[in-house]
């Protein structure tokens, strides 16, 4: 037999397909029962305290694992995410007090005014690498803080938004009620969390991970590293000002502390706690964050000592986050479980 008609002759190779949907399909149950088990704890226990600890952990939590989208996933260390935080706040009060339009409206016109906004911005900021990305990041996060201080007559400058965020019901909903907009925050937080998985577990996902890892490898394989970026970072901006949309609505007001760039180390803070590596992490960060500012403000004025210390406990103790530290364990003894077996 010639060669000829042994390539004739032979099989095609069957390249293994991934089926995506298995997966996607389990997701959207865990969202399911997620959401289930958030919409009962108002008739379990009825605390307002715990309803209002919910709600705040949806804001950061969106806003966490959003930056976590750039950081842990795209290797892009923003020092500057917590502007859109505040463009959300801010645009979806704005909007809500000097037009009056419904809340769904204002709610897709911030998203509007934050999508054209991250194109302008990260159009000259994924351009960068590492510490110069950082720092120009930080630049228009004090640009955008310095322009809300200085604009007085519209956003109320150092004072915030006054008077209230008007919240008119819509289709049987009123955010005025308290168990309606934890309902909302939790439906908010639960659709956020699934979209952001499936764009992590995606193709481009996976393409985010290989620019992470060696971004001059990606780019002469075909990858257009620059669109790339720059479409994260606007699907990161807009998950970021939905949380501050959140908490707008929890406060009922915006103020300039949710522009400035602590609120960008308090994200970073919160993924150095639940960790980078997995999905989650950033959302169990929030919850630790919140819990340790609350516990933590009410015991000592040295809060920031405290929390320091527990910056360096993970920082040089861990050397990573929780639930990086978690699941590496497991991994461990499920691995040392296997060699044990006969």
């Amino acid at each position: 037999m010639t060669e000829l008609q042994a390539g004739q002759s032979a099989q095609p190779l069957e390249v293994p397909r991934i089926d995506a949907r298995p997966q996607r399909y389990r997701d959207v149950l865990i969202a399911f029962a997620a959401f289930a088990v958030l919409a009962l704890l108002p008739m379990l226990f009825g605390s307002k305290q715990l309803l209002d600890f919910v709600i705040r952990c949806a804001a950061y939590g969106l806003f966490a694992t959003s930056l976590n989208l750039l950081v842990g996933y795209t290797g892009l260390i923003s020092f500057g995410h917590g502007m859109f935080f505040g463009l959300g706040a801010y645009g979806f009060g704005l909007m809500m007090q000097k037009t009056g339009v419904p809340i769904p409206v204002a709610f897709v016109g911030t998203l509007a005014m934050t999508l054209v906004v991250a194109v302008v911005i990260g159009a000259i900021c994924v351009r960068l690498k590492e510490i110069y990305f950082a720092f120009v990041t930080l630049a228009f996060q004090m640009l955008i803080h310095s322009t809300i201080l200085s604009w007085q007559s519209l956003t109320g400058g150092d004072q915030g938004l006054r008077g209230g965020i008007p919240r008119p019901p819509f289709l049987g909903i009123d955010l005025s009620n308290h168990l309606h907009l934890y309902i909302a925050s939790c439906a908010l937080l639960v659709i956020g969390l699934l979209l952001m998985r499936q764009i992590a577990q995606s193709p481009f996902g996976y393409t985010l991970r290989m620019i992470r890892d060696n971004a001059t490898r990606a780019s002469f394989i075909g990858i257009d590293v620059w669109r790339a970026k720059l479409t994260i970072f606007v699907l990161a901006a807009l998950f970021a000002a939905t949380g501050g949309m959140i908490m707008a609505l929890f406060v009922s007001g915006a103020y300039p502390e949710f522009a400035y760039w602590t609120i960008s180390g308090e994200g970073i803070f919160i993924n150095m706690l639940g960790g980078v590596t997995t999905f989650l992490g950033p959302m169990v960060g929030a919850m630790l964050f919140l819990i340790l500012n609350d516990t933590v403000t009410r015991l000592t004025e040295y809060h920031g000592i405290v929390l320091g210390i527990v910056i360096l406990f993970f920082a040089i103790g861990l050397r990573k986050g929780l639930m990086d530290f978690v699941v590496e364990w497991f991994a461990q003894r499920r691995g040392a479980a296997g060699e044990r077996a006969p």
